[in-house]
């Protein structure tokens, strides 16, 4: 008997042993069959052929499934295959790494450094867990770091030395996933952050899903017949992808806070501008150049955006540099967007180009002060790093903001400011599709995230469904009684005894 859905059978023939003289010495050959497969293994003594095939004859004899990819006893199989965890994350890493994004890369090394350091199985001659996690988080996961080279050809930098040989040799073995309780450990400890508090929702939602990538890798490399955390019963916190509405500012805050910009860091202001004005993402917006922008002098202007600009970090990106260009969020390599710029923020963006120029490929959203306050020059600037902007704009709605508002999420980040803009296109009553091709959104995200944010519907369809309905809202004084022949007649007069009409 077979199981297809796991290659186990029950099917097992064993042969005598074949002895075969040859000139120079004599050999032994055992052969057996699973499921009608002949495997042959052979011996240089016919003691050592004798008691594997001793071997086989017990498991057949006690009722143990036999591989039948390799013909060996269940067991036997599984130490022939041995797979390390740290073997399978490294390689899982390399697998995944040309096809995803550097911030994708660091969060999934991330992950599996915190999932490693619950699956270690020793403790003599254990490093420091701060080394161990440095060394996976800085070099084993991370294929630039490793030069692109498989874990195995490399020699690793001689801080991290020690530890990654620790590593190889004292990680569990994959098969021990079929345990529910590895699984389950695994996952919880992927619900703490470093700090022993419990992580955001999100957080763990996106490691879980990591984790599942890994497992599934497994599945796909026939380590396993199905993806263990499918078999066990653990739920990770609900989170709400809905923006919340408390981070949107309405058009006079957002005015005001560009203003205040304008007198602490007056080249930010169009960066700001364009995340509130035309929804851009501030990857986006560093990337944003002078020959991708149509300024009329009156009416609307058009931008195309062809790229984004991330900071990654030299660990995770391709060539080792710290920033990379890359193609839009979720799009092809050559994707593009064309993205409207109303009338202010035309004359926002070209008094910019007049005051601060460009800087190298015409991008308008570069550094314009170097070390000591100096100003570097133009093939120099690089483009405005995440810190600064961040930095700038929370300095801004400390001056421009109440104190209660300051401390309120309201446009905390910049990148609030592209949830107010595409807000406001919706309440104005743009069609979703439509702002979901300028935003960069499909349909579904869009109103999947932006659905608290949507003001004026409930009282429109309050009134359609009061015309479906057919309910008076005020029905007024009485209407008067009509006759046989459809005159208004008199109102009825009742008289007590002794009156007369009059």
């Amino acid at each position: 008997m077979t199981d297809s859905s796991t290659n186990l059978s029950y099917d097992v023939r064993l042969y005598k042993i074949d002895e075969y003289v040859g000139k120079r010495k004599t050999t032994y050959r055992v052969r057996w069959s699973v499921s009608g497969k002949v495997f042959p293994k052979t011996y240089g003594t016919k003691k050592l052929a004798e008691s594997f095939l001793s071997k086989l004859t017990t498991a057949a004899r006690e009722g143990v499934p036999f591989d039948v990819r390799s013909g060996l006893p269940l067991p036997m199989a599984k130490r022939l295959t041995r797979r390390s965890w740290f073997q399978h994350a490294c390689e899982y890493v390399d697998m995944k790494w040309p096809h995803i994004s550097p911030g994708h890369r660091r969060g999934i090394s991330e992950t599996l450094t915190q999932a490693t350091l619950v699956l270690l199985t020793g403790d003599r001659g254990k490093p420091d867990e701060a080394l161990i996690r440095r060394a996976l988080h800085s070099w084993a996961f991370s294929k630039t770091a490793r030069d692109g080279k498989d874990v195995e050809t490399t020699t690793p930098p001689d801080e991290f030395a020690s530890a990654i040989r620790w590593l190889k040799d004292n990680t569990v073995d994959m098969s021990d996933f079929e345990d529910a309780v590895v699984t389950r450990r695994v996952l919880d400890a992927l619900s703490i952050r470093q700090d022993g508090k419990a992580a955001a929702a999100s957080t763990i939602a996106r490691r879980r899903a990591t984790l599942h990538g890994v497992l599934q890798y497994g599945v796909e490399l026939k380590t396993f017949a199905a993806n263990p955390i499918d078999t066990i019963s653990w739920t990770s916190p609900k989170h709400d992808d809905e923006v919340d509405r408390r981070v949107v500012v309405n058009p006079t805050q957002a005015r005001t806070l560009l203003a205040v910009v304008r007198q602490i860091y007056p080249s930010l202001e169009a960066y700001y501008g364009c995340m509130y004005f035309a929804a851009l993402r501030p990857a986006e917006a560093r990337h944003l150049a002078e020959q991708h922008l149509t300024l009329p002098d009156e009416g609307w202007g058009e931008m195309l955006l062809v790229g984004s600009t991330q900071q990654t970090g030299q660990t995770w990106s391709d060539t080792g540099a710290v920033r990379e260009d890359r193609p839009l969020k979720h799009r092809s390599v050559k994707s593009t967007r064309t993205v409207p710029i109303c009338p202010e923020l035309v004359a926002l963006i070209k008094r910019h180009l007049v005051e601060f120029g460009t800087g190298p490929g015409g991008r308008l959203f570069v550094t314009r002060t170097g070390p000591f306050g100096r100003v570097p020059l133009k093939a120099y600037c690089n483009p405005v790093h995440p810190n600064t902007s961040t930095r700038f704009w929370d300095k801004a709605r400390e001056k421009a903001l109440s104190r209660e508002q300051y401390a309120s999420p309201l446009a905390r980040r910049p990148y609030d400011l592209r949830h107010a803009c595409v807000s406001l296109w919706l309440n104005s009553g743009v069609p979703a599709t439509q702002v979901a091709e300028w935003a960069g959104h499909s349909v579904n995200v869009l109103l999947k995230v932006y659905a608290s944010c949507i003001d004026g519907q409930d009282e429109a369809a309050k009134r359609r469904i009061e015309l479906a309905l057919d309910t008076p809202t005020d029905p007024g004084p009485p209407r008067p009684e009509r006759g046989w022949n459809g005159r208004e007649t008199c109102p009825k007069i009742s008289l007590k005894h002794g009156e007369n009409r009059v």
